[in-house]
């Protein structure tokens, strides 16, 4: 089985991601596998062709803070930069399906809906929390601005439009514990 894991920016689906993998899913963190596809010799000329030289600090650093300012001010240039990721994104993840039939495989994947990917998974869990906390996290994890932030967060997809499409809602505002979330949907994706 193929379970869907995302949720917005700062929502927290990377912890729910790990506990999972604590119970025995088997773990593709679709996020962590374009990051190492940047530095493919074949997918880098390609995105120095779309964003310039600047999308690199050095040969194994990429320019984040460029990149960001880059796509997410400007959505084709956002939907030409997935193009490139997210065919060779896919191209790795069917080599791990491959090597893991039969086990429960999460996919994690921060634009599991923008990118269309909620049609590659049998089930899709959504981490939810609520924008000022999503915000705070960012800032704290990313060292990057309030401004920064808001613009990740309206490149997504509405979390209520996500909750419309999602089987199972795991809620991460810091009132309700995560395990007891996490073990509930787990034991429903053994039935």
């Amino acid at each position: 089985m193929i379970v869907g894991l995302t949720g917005g920016i700062g929502s927290g689906k990377s912890i729910v991601a790990k506990l999972f993998e604590l119970l025995g899913c088997r773990l593709f963190n679709s996020d962590d596998v374009a990051k190492q596809l940047y530095f493919e010799e074949e997918i880098k000329q390609k995105i120095i062709n779309l964003l310039g030289n600047e999308a690199y600090l050095t040969s194994c650093t990429l320019n984040k803070t460029f990149i960001s300012s880059k796509i997410f001010a400007d959505k084709i240039l956002l939907q030409k930069l997935n193009a490139v990721i997210h065919p060779a994104v896919l191209f790795k993840f069917n080599l791990f399906v491959n090597s893991h039939l039969n086990e429960i495989i999460i996919k994690e994947s921060a634009l599991l809906f923008e990118a269309n990917l909620n049609n590659q998974v049998n089930k899709i869990i959504l981490v939810v929390a609520n924008d000022e906390i999503r915000i705070n996290r960012t800032i704290h994890r990313d060292g990057i601005t309030r401004e920064q932030v808001l613009k990740k967060i309206n490149s997504q997809l509405n979390q209520s439009e996500k909750i419309i499409q999602s089987h199972f809602i795991i809620h991460n505002n810091e009132t309700e514990l995560l395990i007891p979330q996490v073990l509930k949907v787990y034991g429903e994706l053994l039935l």
